[in-house]
């Protein structure tokens, strides 16, 4: 007697026997690869196994080094209120002298550097504005291949504690120890009579930034234990220099309005030199 076949509803005969016709081919083929394997040489068979390994581990790793890479094509113009970012922005960009205000948002636009190269970065200017600073270094700071701090030299006496704790601020970041893009202190307003000289600014900076490195890190200590910020600042033991830091540093002079006023030109060529080797 005849055994009646069941198949499953919706399932045909013919689909059947070709899925079971699958499956025996399938174990066939693991069988004769399992006997081909059988004699194969053990050294052998291992030499295979680590290099399909480090194929697949290779593979993993360079998908996750370019998704973990961030371009970095941004030149950051930050400061404090009044220290002529913008200014600064329009003369780098045009050439021109144009009267501003108080920004309260950014302005970005492609900065071709004077170079045999012809380097483009993308020139971002930063509020300057403290309310406003954090929310602004924390949407581009992932992307500053530089950071161009600008200080008023003419009433830096009156701001140093400020600039201080901006600059504090911002080499104390995570993101930014990391990725380490270069640092210009632009020393603007050199065309004013008062202005201090690059060399004053960058000597009271490390005296004032070495005080706010002890008093932050005894007030972090204090409140949980910890030795002080997550990214500490210079080298540990000595008073700060900003030679210490692991990115480049730089300070030089500059007048974004220049010394025959809105009708001449800017002194900015040292500021341009500098963004010529980026």
């Amino acid at each position: 007697m005849e055994e009646d076949i069941v198949t499953e509803p919706g399932v045909s005969m013919e689909d059947k026997i070709e899925v079971e016709a699958g499956e025996n081919q399938f174990e066939r083929y693991l069988y004769a690869l399992r006997k081909e394997l059988e004699h194969q040489d053990p050294i052998f068979i291992i030499g295979i196994i680590v290099s399909l390994a480090v194929v697949v581990i290779s593979f993993v790793l360079f998908k996750y080094f370019l998704s973990s890479k961030t371009v970095q094509s941004g030149v950051l113009l930050v400061g404090l209120c009044d220290s002529g970012k913008t200014l600064l922005f329009s003369r780098l960009m045009s050439g021109k002298f144009k009267k501003t205000q108080t920004s309260i948002t950014y302005s970005s636009a492609p900065y071709k550097a004077k170079n045999e190269k012809g380097s483009s970065w993308t020139l971002i200017d930063l509020p300057g504005h403290d309310s406003l600073r954090p929310k602004y270094v924390e949407k581009f700071k992932s992307a500053a291949r530089a950071i161009v701090f600008v200080v008023d030299s003419a009433i830096f006496q009156k701001e140093v504690r400020d600039v201080a704790e901006f600059l504090y601020f911002l080499l104390t970041d995570s993101a930014v120890s990391r990725n380490v893009p270069s640092l210009i202190v632009a020393c603007n307003k050199q065309d004013i009579t008062m202005a201090k000289s690059a060399k004053l600014i960058q000597q009271q900076l490390e005296k004032e930034m070495n005080t706010l490195r002890v008093t932050r890190s005894a007030a972090l200590s204090a409140q949980d234990g910890s030795t002080g910020a997550s990214v500490h600042l210079g080298k540990k033991g000595k008073d700060f220099e900003f030679s210490q830091l692991p990115m480049k540093v730089e300070f030089l002079e500059c007048s974004a309005r220049g010394s025959k006023g809105e009708d001449g030109e800017a002194d900015i060529a040292s500021l341009e030199k500098s963004l010529a080797k980026l």
